[in-house]
């Protein structure tokens, strides 16, 4: 069955239908993520995202703020970017670090990483891509600690990364960060459903 791609207002429970079933979502939602989640290195966090993702993402929003309506629209508008799209793997990086003084420290070295960040297998390397109107590094070379990314595939390089057992790298080429994870083949065979 294809996966989804956008969230319709007919997807979307009402406040108290979901809060009804949020522990049951929660549970569902941390198996789903499970195979969607990769360390690169000590400090970054990749999340894959999906259209049950956002889903989530956006019935907590609602459940939480309790906006309506309007909100709804706001949360769709954040959101549904940030659905994989069929040519596209799209995810959430995150730089985490516990201490504040460290960590401030840290984004202030890291300008630019989004820049560095490329998806490589079977001889082909995808790069990052990103809102360009968002500014994710100020001018002073500071970066944000969390980046939404955006790997776009030609039609080649999807059905390469969708062969059983296709060695997938998700590298970090920042000077002040390089770093490099393999992706686990259930990981591979999970995200080749959003292609």
């Amino acid at each position: 069955m294809a996966r989804k791609r956008k969230i319709e207002s007919n997807d979307i429970l009402d406040v108290d239908a979901y809060a009804a079933i949020r522990k049951e979502r929660k549970a569902e939602m941390i198996a789903h993520k499970k195979n969607r989640r990769i360390m690169v290195g000590p400090n970054a966090t990749v999340h894959f995202e999906s259209f049950d993702t956002m889903l989530y993402q956006v019935q907590e929003m609602l459940h939480t703020e309790r906006g309506g309506a309007e909100q709804l629209e706001d949360e769709l508008r954040a959101y549904q970017p940030l659905i994989p799209q069929g040519n596209e793997l799209v995810c959430t990086f995150m730089l985490e670090y516990e201490d504040p003084v460290i960590r401030a420290r840290e984004l202030m070295n890291l300008g630019g990483i989004e820049e560095t960040i490329t998806l490589e297998f079977d001889g082909e390397k995808v790069p990052a891509d990103w809102e360009k109107d968002v500014d994710r590094t100020t001018p002073g070379g500071k970066t944000s600690s969390l980046h939404f990314l955006h790997f776009r595939f030609s039609p080649e390089q999807a059905a390469a990364f969708a062969k059983k057992g296709t060695r997938v790298v998700l590298a970090v080429g920042h000077e002040h960060y390089g770093h490099m994870a393999v992706l686990p083949e259930i990981t591979r065979a999970e995200l080749a459903e959003d292609l």
